[in-house]
């Protein structure tokens, strides 16, 4: 149940893709449409790492809080685990889970949605209401693919990854 991970999405490139998406993120959450408690926290899980060959815990690759933690008032970041839990589990979005294949939820499961899977790339965001949790998430998830395109590109200029002859 052991592997070693993404070649091009590790830790500083899920930092990066972050860093990236804050400037939307932090804006947005000025609205208080968009987030009334000024907190919230980003989960990035690995996408090499899978249910059959690591633990949740093990393929949690990075997370982002924002907002005094000490002030929340529920742990965001619990929940933007949760999410991202349900999205890493099933490969789906965690809205289209619960709305299109219930059927695949545990008891264990949240039923807030907020977790997107991109390629998958999977992002679970808390702390907004569920539909910017689910924009930011996407947000961050296309910064990941784009950083992992990005490191291809780089790659295989230096001759690596190659077609095998």
């Amino acid at each position: 149940m052991e592997s070693s991970g993404s070649y091009f999405i590790d830790r500083e490139c899920a930092e990066r893709a972050v860093q990236m998406s804050l400037p939307m993120i932090t804006e947005a959450m000025k609205d208080s449409e968009v987030c009334g408690s000024g907190s919230l926290c980003i989960v990035v899980m690995d996408p090499a790492l899978k249910p059959y060959n690591a633990t949740f815990r093990d393929a949690v690759l990075y997370e982002y809080a924002i907002g005094d933690r000490s002030q929340w008032d529920v742990d965001y970041a619990e929940l933007a685990r949760a999410k991202a839990r349900v999205a890493w589990r099933t490969g789906m979005d965690g809205h289209k889970v619960q709305e299109l294949q219930p059927h695949l939820l545990t008891a264990k499961d949240t039923a807030l949605w907020g977790s997107i899977v991109v390629d998958g790339i999977v992002v679970g965001v808390s702390g907004a209401h569920p539909w910017y949790d689910e924009a930011f998430a996407g947000t961050v998830a296309m910064c990941l693919r784009a950083l992992a395109k990005a490191g291809m590109n780089r790659e295989r200029s230096k001759g690596r990854f190659l077609t095998q002859k």
